[in-house]
């Protein structure tokens, strides 16, 4: 009896278990129903609510990929030919401001000069040789003068005394005609003498150095000086040489011919392209955050300098033309120009390199205006 009664209450907790793990696993099955569609519900509100968060929290900045360092450059050149004498600088060197880079062959140059200072001191003797002919032009019409006017006074004595019989008719000929040629004499004299003062502005006191002649000449002067200094190319600004290997001793350099490339080491800037959508809170003077490719995890602070009053695409030789109809609209790119203001010292920011900037335009997303 006592094992049918144990066999009895095994088989009766048996059976409760079994009852009990199918209210449980009925439960859990209810359980299960409820709460997928609360976890789907759920999972879209809280990505609807990270989206709305980042819309809001974000709206104060704008990022943009299509930015490049940039700096000041230009190709070296002189406005006089010449041969290629020295060259005093080598590829990639870092030079200062006014140091010397190449020369030309000074010769020529310094003939030039000297012409132009014998022009200058010949020009001087001349102005003061006019001024000294023109005195002893006037002297010798004054001198004319007294001539003319006794020539005058004979010639009339004799034509009164003439028809007198007082004098011959040879007589008063001769007095007639050396009155013509005393008076042809005076004119002669006075034109030299207006040659003379025209030689000095027509001021007999000029300084030679207020003369047109003498202001040509010191011109001319000035000009082969200019020349000589140009023979001589310094460096315009700070910065590093490049292409320097296109320059040698010897070679003929004709004017305007680039020689090399100079690019600064502080005047150095980014230039970056947002899109048209980007730029509608970016204005100058908001604070920008700069990532260059070359570094990763450093950083550079700048300022938006100035915005381009017009797109890139705008200055292309040939512009899109629109008029066959078959237009597509394409969201352009407005330059703008950022500032450098900080950044790490001991890396260099070179021309072309790529970046990416965050512009901090303070602008903040506000609910009321999805509405």
């Amino acid at each position: 009896m006592s094992q049918t009664s144990s066999a009895s209450s095994a088989v009766a907790r048996e059976a409760d278990e079994r009852e009990t793990r199918a209210r449980a696993d009925a439960r859990a099955g209810r359980r299960s129903k409820l709460l997928r569609p609360v976890l789907m519900v759920g999972g879209v509100l809280v990505i609807l609510l990270a989206v709305l968060l980042y819309w809001l929290f974000t709206g104060g900045s704008v990022s943009v990929t299509d930015t490049y360092v940039k700096a000041a450059r230009v190709q070296l050149s002189t406005d006089v030919p010449g041969l290629v004498r020295t060259v005093e600088v080598h590829d990639h060197e870092t030079v200062k401001p006014g140091q010397v880079l190449f020369r030309l062959d000074p010769s020529r140059f310094l003939v030039a000069i000297d012409q132009a200072k014998a022009r200058v001191a010949q020009v001087r003797q001349q102005i003061n040789g006019a001024r000294k002919s023109y005195a002893a032009q006037l002297a010798k019409i004054d001198v004319q003068k007294s001539i003319v006017e006794n020539d005058r006074i004979n010639f009339r004595r004799y034509a009164s005394l003439v028809h007198g019989g007082g004098v011959t008719q040879a007589d008063y000929d001769n007095a007639k005609y050396k009155l013509k040629g005393a008076e042809a004499t005076l004119d002669a004299e006075e034109a030299q003498a207006g040659v003379d003062l025209a030689k000095l502005s027509g001021n007999a006191k000029i300084h030679a150095s207020d003369t047109p002649q003498y202001k040509a000449a010191a011109a001319a002067l000035a000009t082969a000086e200019l020349n000589y200094r140009h023979s001589v190319v310094r460096a315009p600004f700070a910065g590093v040489v490049t292409e320097t290997e296109k320059l040698q001793p010897g070679m003929f350099l004709p004017a305007g011919t680039a020689a090399f490339g100079l690019v600064s080491s502080s005047d150095v800037w980014v230039r970056s392209q947002p899109k048209e959508t980007q730029l509608t809170w970016v204005k100058p003077g908001d604070k920008v955050r700069i990532h260059v490719d070359a570094y990763p995890g450093k950083l550079w602070h700048g300022v938006v300098a100035s915005i381009s009053p017009a797109s890139g695409s705008s200055f292309s030789i040939l512009p899109a033309q629109n008029s066959s109809g078959n237009w597509v609209k394409v969201v352009q790119r407005i330059p703008l120009r950022v500032n450098v203001v900080s950044g790490p010292k001991d890396l260099a920011l070179r021309n072309g390199m790529s970046a990416e900037v965050t512009i901090i335009t303070g602008h903040q997303h506000k609910l009321s205006n999805l509405f």
